[in-house]
């Protein structure tokens, strides 16, 4: 981290500026060396800091000790830090390009680019998709290109399938992306209900732009009002708003107060534990199965499905009611 300090300030002590990458177990970053990523961002640093094997359920194997679900909550705390879980490569090479153009090309006083950052990483394997085309939010063309939702915090990665009855949108930043795959296939297979999939990159993004949004209300209240760009981009989809992170129920929650509809957040409260990362998403109630059960629970507290449906899908997919809380266990 002092190697991170000395090569992120050169700009300003040697005028040669670097861009350093400072690689580092997820969990061993903000929760060890919180004080000196406070003094980085103080003191105006540059750079990218990337959380390896990030995740409480991916990194599986290695017990509370190395099982990161809330680097993430940290890294919110740290004013001018953009803090990022991309699920695909091309959301970290975005990612990666608008840090550089924001580090390096933008005056040092301007808050655009008075910034460092942190981007999480897992060391799982899956088919890596190709960039989509087309606008962040179809329908709001005026909110930019998928890169630009990528860098905003938020786009639809995928649309509905057709000819479902009912409708929801899940929210996956990370490895999660696979959970929310295989729910939107059971979903429409198994319960009539098409559910799009967005990918929230960042949730600390969209909070800041929210309360940003929310600040400029307050103090200009005969002006038209700003929507927060999460609010208008899930006001385009329909139905619950299911939300599955390897990280702590925490993070996407600090978006909830801004989803236009009824909001479930998924997430790894609790210690790590060593397991299998099939056994660990049962767990921690963050697999495919639990999903589709948020699903159907948030579809039959909104009047859209029935109680015994959600009953049905418990003992379908062999889940455990009664088994104790991630939390506490």
């Amino acid at each position: 981290m002092a190697s991170l300090c000395a090569a992120g300030t050169s700009y300003a002590t040697w005028a040669t500026p670097t861009i350093p990458f400072y690689i580092f177990y997820s969990m061993f970053g903000f929760q060890r060396t919180g004080d000196l990523i406070w003094s980085f961002g103080d003191m105006r640093g540059r750079g990218f800091m990337l959380g390896g094997t990030a995740g409480r359920t991916t990194l599986n194997g290695e017990g509370l000790q190395h099982e990161d679900g809330h680097s993430h909550v940290l890294a919110s705390t740290v004013p001018n830090l953009r803090a990022y879980d991309p699920a695909f490569a091309y959301e970290t090479a975005e990612i990666v390009r608008d840090g550089i153009r924001r580090m390096y090309t933008i005056p040092f006083d301007d808050p655009e680019g008075d910034c460092f950052y942190y981007l999480t990483l897992y060391n799982e394997n899956y088919v890596m998709p190709a960039l989509p085309s087309g606008p962040a939010v179809p329908g709001l063309e005026d909110l930019g290109s998928v890169t630009d939702g990528i860098i905003r915090g938020l786009y639809r990665f995928a649309p509905a399938p057709d000819g479902k009855k009912r409708r929801a949108a899940i929210l996956f930043s990370g490895s999660s992306w696979l959970a929310a795959e295989a729910a939107q296939e059971l979903l429409a297979d198994e319960w009539d209900c098409g559910a799009e999939l967005w990918s929230a990159t960042s949730y600390k993004a969209l909070r800041e732009e929210a309360l940003s949004a929310e600040r400029v209300n307050r103090l200009h209240p005969t002006a038209n009002p700003e929507v927060p760009y999460v609010t208008r981009a899930l006001e385009q989809s329909e139905g619950p708003v299911i939300a599955v992170t390897d990280f702590m129920k925490q993070l996407p929650d600090m978006v909830g107060r801004w989803v236009p509809r009824t909001f479930v957040p998924l997430g790894t409260d609790g210690y790590g534990r060593s397991d299998t990362r099939d056994a660990l998403r049962r767990h921690f109630e963050t697999d495919a199965a639990h999903v589709v059960v948020a699903v159907l629970s948030a579809l039959a507290a909104d009047g859209d499905a029935k109680t015994e449906e959600v009953a049905d899908a418990i003992e379908r997919y062999g889940i455990n009611p009664d088994a104790p809380d991630p939390r506490t266990a």
